[in-house]
């Protein structure tokens, strides 16, 4: 009996050891292969043995500093943000449907290559591992992370293409089959709301004949809203070593730099959306459009889409129209219009996961051929010296006879699209004489001063953008600058001068020195006049001229005009000086009536305010706040600070413009400093919730640690995921 209770137990602990490990085996197996170190910042320094250790331990950090970010993002991308805001974003789940369904997103991940597909597990992996070592945590919608949410957000812009499709146009025509007029449709270009905060990026590389140490440098310097990216670096022993700014829940370095290469994206104005026009009949039940001399019929693809009720998630059915020219977004007058963007997930996360792992600019240039950064130019530097500007990637040819900046005629097989530009033929910049390059979401065509690349040369949809006045204003300091190093480069990039007002105040000055004749307008036309147009937060120059500009921009025009000429003639006249009079008196007795007193310094009214982590932030004039000198992007203001009035405040509240920035330097080793908006963590209890703000506000970068020895002496924690104490 004894030798059988022996035997049963060792085949038991036979069969025990043989039994396949579980999910959570295989997390802790994962976790165990990973290493976090927290710096003095709390930034996290992500090490692990494979590269997709690497992104299982990049994940889980990102969901410990923010994880309803990082849920907000999928919940978004997936096409399932009415469960959490209600009805009125069934528009924006259709959009994402219309593009990729569950199913077609299956299918995608299915067909990546393994290495890829990896990834994407431990990208879902690392969020799951997260929820299940955090139960207190509890998930508004999605309750497990799958490996083909990545293919719905495949680049770093969230949003990029897809959200410059209306949702309102899509309503119209899914529920209400209502049709646009034309004159209800503008000029189809992606322009931007002269009226709103820029958005976009400052890119600048520099050459070693400008810097003190000969070697390149990199301005990274993304304007989006605050809290957007945090600061990571991600390490591997399969070469990954990549530092810089992650778009929540994506698993690479979207803004960045590892040893021998960085990159910077500014937003641009390529045309790389279009509208094909289609002509439809129905026929026993079917739709058709037609093509040429034939009929095609078009695809019907229903969804069953869900959104939350004070009683509970209600279901709503759609069924989605697709033709070979994209999905049917809405109807202008008679016809139904097919919207065409970019969408080639796999690819675009291959782009995207190997530029972060490049060497040089050979290799940089040969990823850029896989084409499918649509929404975005590149601004690049490298160890070996080299400068590099790609205008857009992912750039449609079209037949230049048609005028794709509205609808074309989708019948006419001539308007579809002819595969795509190489790069060689879309607009490029490589080691210019300058020694210099810059974009700031503005014309390439300044990009290297007068060694730019000429108009003429190309099609007039590769490079729409205007110059704006910050493509001035880094044209002008770049002109100048010599012997850079980082903390210099940080200077030149934080310029105070602000180039809108050197042209919009000198008007306004002789305007009131003619027709100025209160006690109020003299002495602020003094100040004015003393002014050297320079932002401060002590300036009291500075917030006379942003409410005036407000003002100036509703009542007379947009600043655009005076980017492009250097003096207005109608500044001159009698009937325009005295308006412009009028419109500053306004702004004087709008800044009595709101604050007390017209004259009041810029770091009063500016400010920088973190009151909780929540994703929709409130802010409160008798809180606590840091006075900020820095100024708005539309003024030309290379730092941009987008401050406005939040509801139940007078003051001006930042809520984007920089948000990370690094300068970073690549020779035998890289060295660079970088800032954040406020800090690492969403926690207002973590030291890393606001440890950056000061810091921020005054232009105090901090060192970057970059190699292990220097990240390990400014170390604050180390642990494995699920094990931190």
């Amino acid at each position: 009996m004894l030798r059988s209770t022996f035997f049963l137990a060792a085949f038991l602990s036979f069969v025990f050891a043989c039994k396949a490990p579980t999910e959570i085996d295989i997390w802790e197996a994962q976790a165990e292969r990973v290493e976090i170190i927290r710096d003095d910042f709390g930034v996290p320094h992500i090490y692990g043995k494979s590269d997709a250790d690497a992104v299982f331990g990049l994940l889980y950090a990102q969901c410990e500093d923010d994880f309803r970010r990082v849920e907000r993002n999928y919940i978004w991308a997936t096409g399932r943000l009415a469960e959490l805001e209600g009805e009125e974003a069934l528009y924006s789940d259709l959009r994402a449907n219309l593009y990729m369904t569950e199913a077609e997103a299956r299918a995608a991940y299915e067909k990546a290559p393994d290495w890829l597909k990896e990834l994407c597990q431990a990208f879902a992996d690392g969020v799951n591992y997260y929820l299940h070592t955090h139960p207190e945590v509890e998930p508004q919608v999605i309750e497990r992370y799958e490996p083909w949410f990545p293919m719905y957000f495949f680049e770093g812009s969230i949003g990029g293409d897809i959200e410059q499709i209306p949702t309102s146009r899509i309503r119209a025509f899914y529920e209400e089959n209502k049709a646009l007029a034309y004159s209800e449709f503008g000029d189809g270009l992606n322009h931007p709301d002269p009226y709103e905060e820029p958005k976009g990026s400052n890119g600048i590389a520099i050459r070693g004949d400008m810097t003190a140490s000969g070697n390149a440098m990199l301005l990274i310097n993304p304007h989006t809203s605050f809290y957007f990216r945090p600061e990571v670096h991600v390490v591997s022993e399969e070469g990954l070593n990549a530092y810089g700014a992650v778009t929540w829940g994506q698993f690479f370095v979207y803004q960045g730099f590892n040893e021998k290469t960085g990159w910077i994206h500014t937003s641009t104005r390529v045309d790389f959306i279009d509208e094909f026009k289609q002509e439809i009949t129905e026929e026993n039940g079917k739709y058709f459009y037609q093509y040429g001399n034939e009929k095609r019929e078009i695809e019907e693809v229903p969804v069953t889409l869900s959104y939350k009720t004070s009683e509970g998630l209600k279901t709503k059915e759609f069924t989605m129209y697709r033709t070979h020219q994209g999905p049917i977004t809405h109807k202008l007058e008679d016809n139904w219009v097919a919207t065409r963007i970019n969408w080639d997930p796999v690819n675009a996360l291959i782009q995207s996961y190997t530029r972060t792992k490049l060497d040089n600019y050979d290799e940089f240039r040969e990823m850029m051929d896989i084409r499918t950064n649509s929404s975005n130019n590149t601004v690049f530097a490298d160890a070996e010296g080299n400068i590099a500007y790609f205008h857009g990637n992912f750039i449609p040819k079209r037949d230049p006879k048609f005028d794709y900046s509205k609808p074309v005629d989708g019948s006419d097989p001539a308007t579809d699209w002819q595969g795509l530009h190489t790069v060689d033929e879309s607009i490029t910049i490589l080691n210019p004489p300058t020694d210099w390059i810059q974009n700031c979401n503005s014309t390439p065509f300044t990009a290297a001063g007068e060694f730019s690349p000429k108009e003429a040369d190309y099609p007039f949809y590769m490079a729409p953008d205007r110059e704006n006045f910050r493509g001035i204003h880094a044209v002008d300091v770049l002109s100048k600058a010599e012997n850079l190093d980082l903390d210099s480069f940080i200077e030149l990039a934080y310029d105070p001068v602000i180039p809108a007002f050197q042209r919009l105040i000198p008007p306004l000055v002789r305007a009131l020195e003619k027709y100025g004749n209160s006690t109020d307008l003299q002495a602020a036309t003094e100040i004015l006049k003393n002014w050297d147009y320079k932002t401060s937060k002590e300036s009291e120059a500075m917030t006379l001229a942003h409410f005036y500009g407000i003002n100036y921009q509703r009542q007379f025009r947009d600043l655009n005009d005076l980017v492009e000429n250097e003096v207005l003639e109608s500044h001159s006249q009698a009937d325009v000086q005295k308006e412009m009079v009028r419109v500053f008196e306004e702004t004087l007795e709008q800044l009595k009536e709101d604050y007390g007193k017209w004259n009041l310094a810029w770091g009063e009214v500016n400010r920088f305010q973190r009151l909780s982590g929540d994703i929709d932030l409130k802010y409160d004039d008798s809180k606590p706040f840091i006075p900020i000198g820095l100024a708005s992007g539309r003024w030309g203001a290379l730092a941009s600070y987008g401050a406005s009035r939040k509801e139940g405040t007078k003051a001006l509240y930042g809520s984007s413009g920089n948000s990370f920035v690094a300068v970073v330097e690549f020779g035998e080793k890289v060295k660079a400093k970088s800032i954040l908006a406020g800090g690492q963590s969403s926690d207002p209890e973590s030291p890393h919730f606001l440890d950056q703000a000061q810091r921020y506000a005054d232009a105090n970068f901090k060192d970057v640690a970059f190699y292990k020895e220097d990240v390990e002496k400014r170390m604050e924690e180390r642990y494995q995921p699920g094990r931190r104490e």
